[in-house]
């Protein structure tokens, strides 16, 4: 868990946990921002036991982002929420462009992989040269997870699901792809310069723009396209960065 680690030890810990919402397809947290991270509901309702749920609001906010590292994937989820809400960053720096276009941008006429299903999927399908999607619950054309140890090292463009750092997947998968040019992508993904020293290229994230339109739609069962109030950004590695 390295990366992990990396990433909450570059956050300014200086703020408290104000409010967490753990809801059926998204988690926010707000503490100096708002932050948001899917939430992964494991099959059996007992091994999603929350930590002292109901008392997470007041403690310092570093103390939740460290649930992001738990085996439990709902705490996990809230930490990486927490984590989330944690990053400064002036969003004007970075264009206001989606998964889709930061990968087409890249994978036009390419061998192109996927980790995770969205919606974009059929666009990105029709201009990529070979393309795959690998899904945890495929359906269609997407392959099972385990076909990521074939797929992965032959890709020249890879979309990475930001969930991946939740479920710990992150390091393996990086490894499989490690000639490919990588864009996180999701809600999920951390907003921080840190995972370009792990190999990303670009990271395709959100911020929540409109706490009150946000929670409104996830508490209401929302799935990412029916949320309002967040801003869709992408995050590029310099030329030459390390």
């Amino acid at each position: 868990m390295d990366v992990l680690n990396d990433i909450i030890a570059s956050l300014n810990g200086d703020c408290t946990v104000q409010e967490v919402y753990s809801c059926a397809h998204w988690t926010a947290v707000k503490t100096r921002n708002w932050g948001l991270a899917s939430s992964i509901i494991e099959e059996h309702p007992y091994h999603g036991i929350v930590r002292d749920a109901g008392n997470l609001r007041g403690r310092q906010a570093l103390e939740l982002a460290e649930y992001a590292k738990s085996d439990n994937l709902l705490e996990a989820s809230i930490g990486m929420a927490a984590i989330n809400s944690m990053i400064d960053i002036n969003e004007e720096e970075y264009p206001a462009e989606n998964a889709f276009e930061a990968l087409a941008e890249r994978g036009r006429g390419k061998k192109v992989a996927v980790v995770g299903h969205f919606p974009w999927v059929p666009k990105l399908r029709e201009i990529a040269g070979e393309f795959w999607v690998i899904e945890h619950r495929p359906r269609g054309e997407d392959l099972p997870a385990d076909e990521a140890e074939k797929v992965l090292p032959k890709a020249d463009v890879v979309g990475l699901t930001g969930t991946s750092l939740i479920n710990h997947t992150f390091d393996r998968l990086m490894e499989l792809c490690r000639d490919s040019f990588v864009v996180m992508v999701g809600p999920s993904s951390p907003l921080t310069p840190v995972l370009f020293r792990y190999g990303v290229d670009v990271i395709s994230g959100a911020r929540v723009v409109q706490p009150e339109k946000m929670v409104a739609c996830i508490t209401e069962g929302a799935i990412f396209r029916q949320v309002e109030g967040v801003k869709l950004l992408s995050m590029k590695k310099k030329t030459g960065a390390e």
